[in-house]
């Protein structure tokens, strides 16, 4: 049987311990035989789980047996591992042990220097504390997990189903994983990736900035045909003037930022409204339907249709 060790760490993160508990224990081979072998490690008997205690029968020794040892985030990252845990973790990649973290697991990940010079991801929230905590890291915050072969890394929340079904697929093929997906009622992939749930915020412009007016015209009337020549000329400016203030006080262009305006937007009237993709292309000033789905996919991750397919509300 594969081992798969879960190390939890004090103010391990529910979701974080149990997805992967649940998700290897469901597995079944075709012949109704398990194939993995789960079991909850830590460096003492109890640890803290937020609402309530976990008790996990194994402890820190146990990781040199595993086959695959999972990192479920906690709730502060500490800056430094506890004793011993980072030595053990360096141990076991040294003897092969596939590794892979959930969520923002990926900080404990990344204090044992293993992923260094290597891609990975965490939930969206805490994508840019990673990389700055961890500059030998490129943290890619819009998918749903990253495979290394050896190191795995996944987002937050459900991508730690994601990259679990991922990695039974990969021990014992298409029809064990699927099983196992049905079981989590789970689609074995996903269309797209964690960017579709992310809140693309608009590049800020300081309050009082000289170009706040203009920024709140641009949101009013994104469904036109701007072009940068209307927009300059609706500042009172330059195309070259609008340019050197839309950089200082936004960091992009004007185009750049209508293009993001015009995202948000859509967003909104998918989850929100029945309109078809044509008419809300129109809605949005994108010009044509192609040219609203390029855009879309560009900035989200996914299409329109999936957008709203995972995330439309019920219009009555």
């Amino acid at each position: 049987m594969h081992t798969v060790a879960v190390l939890a760490l004090d103010g391990v993160i529910p979701f974080d311990l149990s997805a992967p508990v649940d998700t290897f224990g469901r597995a079944r081979l075709p012949d109704g035989r398990e194939p993995y072998r789960v079991r909850v490690c830590s460096l003492r008997e109890e640890v803290s789980a937020g609402a309530f205690t976990v008790r996990a029968p194994y402890r820190l020794e146990a990781l040199a047996e595993a086959d695959t040892i999972i990192l479920p985030g906690v709730a502060e990252p500490p800056p430094e591992l506890p004793p011993g845990v980072a030595e053990a973790l360096r141990a076991a990649a040294a003897n092969g042990t596939r590794i892979a973290s959930i969520c923002v697991g990926a900080f404990l990940f990344a204090a044992t220097g293993l992923l260094d010079g290597l891609r990975a991801t965490t939930h969206w929230v805490a994508a840019g504390h990673l990389a700055a905590r961890y500059p030998e890291v490129t943290v890619d915050p819009n998918v749903l997990y990253v495979d290394n072969g050896q190191f795995l890394t996944s987002a937050g929340a459900a991508a730690a189903l994601d990259m679990c079904l991922h990695m039974i697929r990969a021990d014992f093929g298409s029809a064990v994983a699927a099983h196992a997906a049905r079981m989590s009622v789970m689609p074995l992939e996903r269309e797209g990736g964690q960017a579709q749930f992310i809140v693309h915020d608009l590049p800020p412009a300081p309050a009082g900035a000289t170009l706040e007016p203009l920024l709140h015209w641009l949101e009013d009337h994104c469904d036109r045909d701007l072009t940068l020549e209307g927009i300059a000329a609706e500042a009172g400016m330059s195309t070259r003037t609008l340019n050197r203030r839309f950089r200082d006080q936004t960091g992009t262009t004007p185009l750049q930022w209508l293009h993001r305006a015009r995202v948000r937007r859509a967003q909104y009237l998918l989850e929100t409204t029945d309109h078809p993709v044509e008419r809300i292309a129109a809605q949005t000033g994108f010009g044509s339907p192609t040219a609203f789905r390029e855009r879309f996919r560009r900035v989200v991750g996914t299409s329109p249709h999936g957008y709203r397919k995972a995330f439309r509300e019920t219009v009555s």
